[in-house]
């Protein structure tokens, strides 16, 4: 019996559930889908107000202390268009559905997830919970430990994961093969080499995550912390020391400590801060996050032991390179797909949206070389909105 023609619904469906397979960490983070643009088509540029959860302070007594609302937001810029070109004839168009995916969206939507997922990843860059060791392997304590900095920020208990690289996820697996567990996940180690669910964490593996190299400073920066830190300000004045801090370096200064969110009483543990532009070294201001607030409701730190020449410390050894996994709560970041245009005096257009990512295809005839080429394209954009519902692992 002949083949049914494929149509430009099926075809698309199609491709985009194989690229929602193909993506773990867009598909284990907060997805939303702009239906302002599903009308009109949106443009690159178009932006999504994120709106924050509001912060108070408790009042001790009677008398009221009546505290103002100001609800704040963050802008998350839908900026990314990205696509796979091919070209398919109409004769293809008889395969059955499941052969056209093997021979053309399979490859296709392969490379475009990788590219998709390279670019989020790139957010780890703005995390500042983390944990470092040079040269040496994960271990199960190590997300453990990662874990303990998810529950002192208050990242919600569900929907948390455990995005690994393969050598990460190799020695953790490799680490935790004498531990007790369910005997189907014992299988899935044995047999797949996958951990599944343990320590809260959902367990995958992924073979995009960048590395990250740290700058060449000499460890001897220090900060007067009782004039270089301005509450509300993003910089933070170092005093001396020399060498590069990269984008993504993580830094602690000593007597700089984290505040428990909402007794904002002192955890005894020096606040780590991530560079969020590159420095080249020498005295100066560096930029960081979080902003250090040092008192109301939106406090994050406290200066225990204010003075001059306080050590700054830098995760891992300079100039290294290490990988890069990450523990991380759905709601830590947010990925944002819109509807693009979809035109007209084509062979088909088609847009879709599974799981709240659009995919548009269109196809078209080329007159002058008698082909028919299509193109398939996402628009996008990604922000981190609550870095502290995220820890970096940098080992290796």
């Amino acid at each position: 019996m002949a083949n049914t023609l494929l149509s430009p619904t099926v075809i698309t469906r199609e491709a985009q559930r194989v690229l929602h397979q193909k993506c773990n960490f867009i598909g284990s983070i907060d997805r939303q889908y702009d239906d302002r643009f599903a009308r009109t088509g949106a443009k690159i540029g178009n932006s999504l107000a994120i709106r924050e959860p509001n912060q108070f302070t408790v009042r001790t007594g009677k008398a009221i202390d009546v505290q103002d609302v100001t609800e704040t937001s963050q802008t998350l810029t839908v900026a990314t268009q990205k696509g796979v070109d091919i070209n398919f004839s109409t004769a293809d168009l008889t395969m059955t559905i499941d052969d056209f995916s093997k021979r053309y969206l399979d490859p296709a939507m392969s490379v475009l997830a990788a590219n998709m997922e390279a670019d989020t990843m790139t957010m780890y860059k703005d995390i500042y919970n983390s944990m470092w060791s040079s040269g040496n392997a994960i271990t199960y304590n190590d997300v453990l430990s990662g874990r303990v900095l998810l529950q002192r920020s208050l990242a919600p208990g569900n929907d948390r994961t455990a995005n690994m690289n393969p050598q990460d996820m190799a020695d953790l697996v490799k680490d935790t093969k004498t531990l007790f567990n369910a005997q189907s996940q014992i299988a899935d180690q044995y047999v797949e080499g996958y951990m599944g669910k343990a320590a809260g964490f959902k367990f995958m593996e992924n073979t995009i995550w960048p590395g990250h190299t740290t700058g060449s400073e000499d460890g001897a920066y220090v900060v007067n912390t009782s004039t270089g830190i301005t509450s509300g300000s993003a910089t933070i004045a170092v005093t001396a020391g020399t060498g590069t801090l990269a984008v993504g370096d993580v830094i602690t200064i000593a007597g700089v400590n984290s505040v428990h969110p909402e007794t904002k009483a002192s955890t005894g543990i020096a606040q780590q801060f991530v560079i969020t532009a590159a420095y080249s070294g020498g005295a100066g201001n560096i930029t960081v996050s979080p902003t250090p607030v040092t008192s109301g409701a939106k406090q994050n730190v406290t200066i225990v032991s204010a003075g001059a020449s306080k050590a700054v410390v830098v995760g891992g050894t300079a100039s290294d390179a290490l990988g890069t996994s990450l523990l991380y709560h759905k709601e830590a970041f947010t990925f944002v797909s819109a509807d693009l245009e979809l035109p007209g005096g084509v062979d088909f257009a088609r847009r879709e949206t599974v799981d709240n990512i659009s995919m548009r295809l269109i196809r078209a005839y080329d007159i002058n070389n008698d082909n028919m080429p299509c193109r398939i394209d996402v628009l996008y954009g990604y922000k981190t909105t609550r870095p502290g519902s995220a820890c970096r692992l940098h080992y290796n």
